[in-house]
């Protein structure tokens, strides 16, 4: 049943990119640092979602590979403290009466 739902989405976001071409498709001018170029505008405007995308996707990574660093050396720590907890409950308690 999810696979017939995603694959009505997917057909209905198909469609609705095809009709945003269409209806954008007279020629802009893309001018970038090292040069320029005449695109369909609705190539540029998917062209820069796709850049902002991986742009925001990479400045997220950092944040992630950050955490996961974090997270380990937690993890680290947490076997540690096991470890110690351990030893002290093996030791004998000595009776001073």
């Amino acid at each position: 049943m999810t696979r017939i739902i995603s694959l009505i989405f997917f057909l209905v976001v198909l469609l609705l990119g095809l009709f945003f071409g269409v209806l954008n498709a007279e020629e802009a001018m893309l001018d970038y640092y090292w040069g320029k170029i005449q695109l369909p505008l609705s190539i540029i405007m998917v062209l820069s979602l796709v850049v902002g995308a991986v742009l925001g996707v990479m400045a997220s990574m950092v944040v992630m590979l950050r955490l996961k660093h974090q997270i380990s050396k937690l993890r680290k720590d947490v076997r540690n403290t096991e470890k110690e907890v351990a030893n002290l409950r093996s030791i004998p308690l000595k009776d001073d009466r």
